[in-house]
């Protein structure tokens, strides 16, 4: 009896988190949309306050996201978190108004933008295809990344001070590879089981890939831009 238990249970399990999955994969590209309509917003806006109290404005977008974040996972098993998961997005694209106006600006600009999302593109589909086809489970990694995340934001928060372009590159790089490490991680677990909500393994996956995008413009922007 136990036997047939089990073998009951494993493929209730396997299309369980096929259902996760799916369902995460199809949240998250509609997530794009109002990131998308967020970031056309974004470039209309004027930012100049951020560019004067640098310190100030970065205090109150992250009180923004924190708030966003928490009424998501406070909703996370309800219709409701699905649309302010959305609306999480659409505030994360505007978010993006700044760093796209000063990529703009550049005279290869719209190629380096593209660059960006297309190098982010790769970096998704390499690792949600590893993550996916391998049986292997990355779950090791969650401490290591963990550690690495609260480093990078104490030297992102101290930068502010500092004001250093080479440290403001060297942590750009060195965010590519940690939210890879993320992405590869969070992945790994939905499909492992690990995250059962698709609400939260979307809004998990979104922010690595995120993060992957700006920190990857950023390098772009430093290393490829070209000024009239």
């Amino acid at each position: 009896m136990a036997f047939s238990t089990r073998t009951y249970e494993q493929p209730a399990r396997a299309v369980a988190t096929h259902r996760v999955l799916r369902n995460t994969y199809m949240l998250l590209g509609l997530s794009m949309i109002p990131t998308v309509i967020g970031a056309f917003i974004g470039l209309s806006m004027d930012f100049s306050f951020m560019a004067e109290h640098p310190i100030m404005g970065s205090i109150a977008m992250i009180a923004v996201m924190f708030g966003l974040l928490w009424a998501v996972q406070a909703n996370r098993d309800s219709g409701l978190g699905v649309v302010l998961m959305l609306a999480f997005t659409g505030v994360m694209g505007v978010f993006l108004g700044p760093i796209l106006q000063v990529a703009l600006g550049l005279a290869n600009g719209s190629q380096i933008i593209g660059l960006a999302a297309g190098g982010t593109g790769i970096i998704f589909l390499t690792l949600a295809t590893i993550a996916t086809t391998s049986k292997r489970d990355f779950s090791f990694m969650g401490n290591f990344l963990m550690i690495g995340l609260v480093l990078l934001i104490v030297a992102s928060l101290a930068n502010l001070f500092f004001q250093i372009p080479a440290l403001a590159l060297t942590l750009s790089g060195v965010a590519v590879l940690l939210f890879s490490g993320f992405l590869l991680f969070d992945i790994s677990r939905i499909v492992n089981g690990g995250e059962t909500n698709y609400v939260m393994a979307t809004l998990a996956v979104y922010l690595d890939i995120y993060n992957i995008f700006v920190n990857l413009l950023q390098l772009l922007m430093a290393f490829m831009g070209e000024r009239d």
